[in-house]
């Protein structure tokens, strides 16, 4: 019978961007030597606890994960309530392309060799992972849920991605994900059944937990080809 591998418990760290701002991330280590690393951007909401769990599923599948805090550069420790979604909108525009870039990059150094640390972001982080992986040199992207993916439908993944909506997104209707298929056919996209916008996060009331363990199975095994080297 074999055994399940421990969920590492998630931790804050901070990090240092190359513009001399100090910031904090929720990090997660795995046992052992890492596969690679992982970038995971969070949502309207911040650096909520979700952002630490995700981490911890990703150093419990061998890869280290930082999920930075990118609303710490407007004030320390932000995070907005989930019935508060327009306070997220507002943080999220208050923001740069380069400060966002700036905190992606040392978030990325922190978690490991540069050359084996992938892209990952959920809603509007996701939307900037998007955008990231046209810029930068990631061996991967990993995409819950993009909410600006189809109006950044010119923007091009330079690596292998993978995107996960549900089928009640409102933010991205059949039209929108029909678009995505076309103009980007080498990009892995997924739809759940049944499934509405943020599917993933246990702390919402769109939870779906079907979609949700079906979409990590199928980001795991995408990382393991892409970044881990794995079969």
């Amino acid at each position: 019978m074999s055994v399940a591998a421990p969920v590492p418990e998630p931790e804050k760290i901070e990090l240092t961007a190359a513009d001399g701002h100090r910031l904090s991330a929720w990090s997660a280590q795995p046992v052992g030597q890492p596969k690679g690393g992982i970038v995971v951007l969070h949502a309207v909401y911040g650096a909520t606890r979700h952002m630490g769990d995700v981490c911890a599923r990703w150093a419990a599948a061998g890869y280290r994960a930082i999920a930075p805090a990118l609303f710490d550069r407007l004030g320390r420790d932000i995070v907005h309530p989930y019935d508060r979604p327009n306070d997220g909108i507002r943080s999220y525009d208050s923001l740069t392309e380069t400060q966002i870039h700036a905190d992606i990059q040392a978030a990325a150094a922190a978690a490991g060799t540069s050359g084996r640390v992938a892209i990952s972001g959920f809603c509007t982080g996701g939307s900037w992972a998007w955008r990231a992986s046209a810029k930068f040199r990631f061996p991967a992207q990993v995409n819950f849920y993009g909410s600006h993916i189809p109006a950044l439908i010119e923007v091009v993944p330079q690596c292998p991605t993978i995107l996960h909506y549900g089928e009640k997104d409102l933010l991205a209707p059949a039209p929108a994900i029909d678009n995505i298929r076309a103009r980007h056919p080498a990009v892995e996209l997924y739809v759940y059944p049944g499934a509405a916008h943020a599917f993933e996060n246990v702390e919402q009331a769109n939870y779906d937990a079907a979609a949700a363990d079906l979409a990590w199975q199928r980001s795991i095994a995408f990382m393991d080809r892409h970044v881990g080297n794995t079969p």
